[in-house]
C-alpha cells in the first residue's frame, strides 16, 4: 500500500522492488545521473550522490547500472538535460500530496500528470498550498529484530537524532537534514540495518481516511503517479488506518 505509514512504507517498496525493478533501477539511475552531473561522480564529494546511493543499495542495484549513470552524469555518456519540478496536488477526500519529478520534457510531463491527476478525481493545487503541510526531515527506519530499543534510542540521541519513536513494527529515528548522516552512520557503524534511511518530506496535519471508497481511491491515484516514468517521490498527508495498513 502507498501512502502515508512509514511501515506501510517498507513493505510497498520491497515489495514494488521485487515486481518492478527494472523500473525503480531506471528512476534510481537518472537520479544518479542527475546528482553526478550537479556535484560530481565521487560520492565522498558529493552529499546528494551519497543519498541516492543509499537507496540503491536498499533496491539492491547491480553495481555496473550505478557505474554507468554516474560516468552518464559526469561526461562519459549521451547527454540529457533533466528538470526537476515538484508538483502540489490536492487528492481524493483532501489528501495533500507532493509529488517530486525529473523530466527531459517539461510540457510533456506537465500534460501527463495532470491528466492522472484529473482521472483519479484530484486537482493541482495553487504553488504553496500543499508544500507547507510537509517539512524535511531524515528518517531511519529499524525493524525490531534488528536492535534493541534502549540501545538504539541511546545511540540515536547520542549521535544528534532529533526524535525517537519505538513503535510494535519497529523504531523510526528523526534527524534534522544536516544531522541525517552522521546519524546514520553511527547506527550504521553497530552493525544495525535500516529498513529505510533518507531525508524526506514528511507531513506536519494528517488527514484520516476512515472508508474503504477513500482508502482505495487514494491509493489509486498515488499509485498511478509512481508508475509514471518521470516521477521520483510521492508524499503524502493520508493516515490510513492500521487494519488497512495490514491488509
Amino acid at each position: 500500500m502507498a501512502g502515508h505509514s512509514k511501515w506501510a512504507k517498507v513493505k510497498h517498496f520491497k515489495g514494488a522492488i521485487d515486481a518492478k525493478r527494472a523500473k525503480i533501477f531506471s528512476k534510481l539511475g537518472r537520479e544518479i545521473t542527475i546528482a553526478a552531473r550537479i556535484g560530481g561522480g565521487d560520492p565522498g564529494m558529493n552529499p546528494r550522490l551519497r543519498m541516492v546511493l543509499l537507496k540503491c543499495r536498499t533496491a539492491n542495484m547491480p553495481r555496473d547500472n550505478i557505474e554507468r549513470a554516474i560516468k552518464k552524469g559526469t561526461g562519459g555518456g549521451e547527454a540529457v538535460n533533466f528538470e526537476e519540478l515538484t508538483y502540489e496536488i490536492y487528492g481524493p477526500h483532501g489528501v495533500a500530496l507532493l509529488v517530486e519529478v525529473s523530466t527531459d520534457n517539461r510540457n510533456r510531463t506537465a500534460s501527463e500528470i495532470r491528466s492522472i491527476v484529473t482521472k483519479h478525481g484530484g486537482s493541482i493545487a495553487t504553488p504553496g498550498s500543499v508544500s507547507r503541510l510537509f517539512h524535511r526531515q531524515g528518517q531511519i527506519i529499524v525493524s525490531r529484530e534488528a536492535a534493541g530499543e534502549d540501545q538504539l534510542m541511546e545511540l540515536a540521541l547520542e549521535a544528534g537524532a532529533e526524535d525517537f519513536k519505538a513503535e510494535p513494527q519497529g523504531y523510526e529515528i528523526l534527524t534534522e537534514p544536516g544531522n541525517f548522516e552522521g546519524v546514520h552512520k553511527q547506527v550504521e557503524a553497530r552493525g544495525i540495518k535500516c529498513e529505510v534511511a533518507e531525508i524526506t518530506s514528511l507531513p506536519t496535519l494528517l488527514v484520516p481516511l476512515s472508508t474503504e471508497t477513500g482508502i482505495a481511491a487514494v491509493n489509486r491515484l498515488i499509485e498511478a503517479l509512481e508508475e509514471h516514468d518521470d516521477v521520483k517521490e510521492v508524499f503524502s498527508n493520508a493516515d490510513f488506518p492500521d487494519e488497512a495498513v495490514k491488509a
